[in-house]
C-alpha cells in the first residue's frame, strides 16, 4: 500500500507561521512579521483584523492591474533587507531576505525539510558527491549540499537571483558553488550531451517561467522532458533526487508516478506534502514533494 508523508520542518527558530486564513498568512521571519497572500488558506483567520494590523511590520497588497505583482506597505523601521538563520542537521545557514514585488521574501521556509534531507544524502554518498540544483532560486538547497561537502552546480535563469544566492553562500561561511545563469532545460540538455552525471539532482520548477534568453517554461508541457533528461544525468548507483511542485491541483502521487516512469525506480522513496501548522491548529499545505534515493 502506498503511504504519503506529511512533513514539517522542526529546526526553525527564525521562522513561525503566526496565523492563516482569508487567503493570507501571517509569518515571522526573524525579528519581523509579514502578511502576504496565500491561496490555500481558504479558512477564516483565528486572530482579529486588528491583531493582524498590530503584529504585521509589512503587508503585501496585490496590484489590481497585475496577476503576479504588488507592493509592500511597511511600518516605520521595517528594513528592505534582513537576515535569518537556519540550523538543521550539522549545518548553519544564514540567508538574506528582502521584500520583492512578487510577494516572495527570498526563501520558502517549508523547504528546510528538504535541505535536511539533501544534507543527509550528500553525507551518505560521501567524498566527491556532485549535486545539481535546478530552478535554484536563492540557494537553500545548494547551501545544504555544499555544507555537507558536495560539489554543487546551481542553475537559475535570473542573474540577480543567482547573485542573491551567492550572497547567502558567503553569509553562511561557504564557498566553491558553481553558479550558472541559464535556462534549466537548455542546461540539462547540454549536460546530457556532455555525458555528465550527478549523485544528487534537486528540481524546484515553477508553474510558469522565463529562461535567461526569454525561453518559455510551462510545467505541464516541459516536465516530462526535464525528468527524462534528469534520469540520464542521475548516477545509477548511490544517487538521490528531490522534486518540488507548487502548482495547485498537482499531487504528490502525480510527482511519484512521473519520476518512477521517467527517471526509474529507487530503493527508498518518500512523497507527500510540506506544511506548517499555525498556533491555532490549522495545517497550511505549501507544496508537494517527491524524493528518492538509490
Amino acid at each position: 500500500m502506498l503511504k504519503s508523508d506529511l512533513l514539517t520542518p522542526a529546526c526553525w527558530n527564525d521562522y513561525e507561521l503566526l496565523d492563516s486564513g482569508n487567503f493570507e498568512k501571517l509569518e515571522r521571519f526573524g525579528r519581523y512579521v509579514v502578511a502576504r497572500p496565500e491561496p490555500q488558506a481558504l479558512w477564516n483567520r483565528s486572530l482579529s483584523d486588528a491583531e493582524w494590523r498590530q503584529r504585521a511590520d509589512a503587508v503585501f497588497r496585490k496590484d489590481r492591474r497585475s496577476e503576479d505583482r504588488g507592493e509592500w506597505v511597511c511600518k516605520p523601521g521595517m528594513p528592505g533587507q534582513w537576515f535569518v538563520e537556519y540550523g538543521g542537521e550539522a549545518m548553519r545557514l544564514r540567508m538574506r531576505l528582502g521584500l520583492t514585488s512578487f510577494k516572495h521574501v527570498g526563501i520558502f521556509p517549508e523547504q528546510a525539510e528538504n535541505w535536511d534531507y539533501i544534507y543527509r544524502q550528500v553525507r551518505r554518498v560521501g567524498t566527491g558527491a556532485r549535486v545539481l540544483n535546478l530552478f535554484a532560486y536563492t540557494g537553500g538547497a545548494s547551501l545544504a549540499a555544499r555544507a555537507a561537502g558536495a560539489e554543487v552546480t546551481h542553475v537559475d535563469s535570473v542573474k540577480p537571483v543567482v547573485g542573491w544566492a551567492r550572497e547567502n553562500m558567503e553569509a553562511s561561511g561557504l564557498d566553491g558553488v558553481r553558479w550558472i545563469v541559464d535556462d534549466a532545460l537548455k542546461f540539462v540538455r547540454r549536460e546530457v550531451k556532455r555525458g555528465k552525471t550527478y549523485h544528487g539532482i534537486v528540481l524546484d520548477p515553477p508553474a510558469y517561467g522565463r529562461g535567461a534568453d526569454g525561453e518559455k517554461w510551462v510545467l505541464e508541457e516541459h516536465i516530462n522532458e526535464m525528468l527524462s533528461l534528469c534520469g540520464e544525468l542521475l548516477e545509477p548507483q548511490n544517487g538521490f533526487l528531490v522534486l518540488n511542485l507548487y502548482s495547485m491541483g498537482l499531487s504528490a502521487l502525480l510527482a511519484r508516478s512521473a519520476v518512477r516512469q521517467l527517471v526509474g525506480a529507487c530503493s527508498a522513496e518518500q512523497f507527500g506534502e510540506l506544511y506548517f501548522t499555525d498556533p491555532f491548529g490549522k495545517a497550511l499545505p505549501l507544496g508537494v514533494y517527491y524524493r528518492c534515493a538509490r
